[in-house]
């Protein structure tokens, strides 16, 4: 059955001139039908490069709003409506106004895990991979921080000459993460790499040896000569880590570290889609501007190392 439905999603991928994303937490047989497997803001670009008139966006509704914000000549699906962010959800715009009149004339540097309405009340958007380099770069001495607290704490560590406010939000699937797990993978795999991502606690980074967003831990992993990692990340990357290592071990470090929102897409979902064309996501014009200058002004300010 599976494959037949695979087989139709092909072809009508190809009838529509479309393209799968699929984002490092997606469910794996998700994965192995994507064009392209990466992290939020990775497919969004790749999208903008790729000649094609739809994007089914595997991931969660923030995601498939960035693509739409850097691809408005393009028909955005996302083949499950409701799948949101609950740390997305955690700020809007009304509550990002009234917060950031306290600081008057403090920038706002928000996460790309935000909606675009907050991406639009921004001075410039950040991901987990370049959010120190960001906050560093801008010339600004306090920037107000949205909507991770763990990211800001981050932020702080690596760049403790700036003022960082933070928000008081946070990734419930990374906050779930304490002390007492990884010392207890580190018990259970003492061989092992313990590699984090940036929205866990900071006493949880202190005791990894690698902190990194999804694509960085993929690229960690390649890189390394280690041949075991505990994972501190959504269990949706192991997958991928596996198939791209298969010489190397990759344990989670808690094995309930799942995002339910990031499971809900399917292979019958992904066909629905491509069927009938649906949901189909849009960002009100006004809206799109400003975010979108959020985003170039991160272009703007980030320069990838060439490791």
């Amino acid at each position: 059955m599976d494959q037949e439905i695979v087989e139709e999603i092909l072809h009508l991928k190809k009838q529509k001139n479309a393209i799968i994303l699929a984002h490092n937490y997606q469910r794996e047989e998700i994965q192995n039908i994507a064009d392209f497997v990466g992290d939020s803001l990775e497919l969004s670009r790749t999208a903008a490069e790729v000649k094609c008139d739809v994007i089914v966006f595997c991931g969660v509704h923030f995601m498939a709003e960035t693509a739409a914000i850097l691809n408005p000549e393009k028909t955005v699906l996302l083949p499950e409506i409701d799948a949101g962010c609950p740390m997305a959800d955690m700020i809007d715009g009304e509550k990002l106004k009234k917060w950031a009149s306290q600081y008057p004339n403090t920038p706002v540097v928000s996460y790309v895990n935000t909606t675009a309405e907050v991406k639009a009340l921004s001075y410039v958007c950040c991901t987990s991979a370049n959010a120190p380099q960001i906050v560093k770069t801008i010339p600004f001495s306090k920037v107000l921080f949205v909507p991770d607290k763990n990211l800001a704490f981050w932020v702080m560590r690596n760049v403790p000459e700036k003022e960082v406010i933070p928000w008081d939000g946070f990734c419930p699937t990374h906050h779930m993460i304490k002390k007492e797990d990884v010392l207890r993978a580190k018990k259970q795999y003492p061989n092992a790499l313990v590699v984090v991502h940036p929205e866990c606690r900071p006493e949880v980074i202190e005791l990894a040896q690698h902190v990194a967003s999804t694509s960085g831990m993929v690229r960690f992993a390649k890189s390394s000569t280690a041949k075991e990692f505990i994972i501190g990340t959504e269990v949706g990357l192991i997958y991928r880590l596996k198939k791209e290592n298969p010489d190397k071990a990759f344990y989670p470090l808690k094995k309930t570290m799942i995002c339910p929102n990031m499971k809900v897409t399917t292979l019958e979902s992904v066909l629905v889609a491509l069927r009938e064309m649906k949901y189909v996501v849009k960002v009100p014009e006004d809206i799109r501007i400003r975010a979108k200058e959020a985003v170039d002004r991160m272009f703007e300010f980030y320069k990838p190392s060439s490791k």
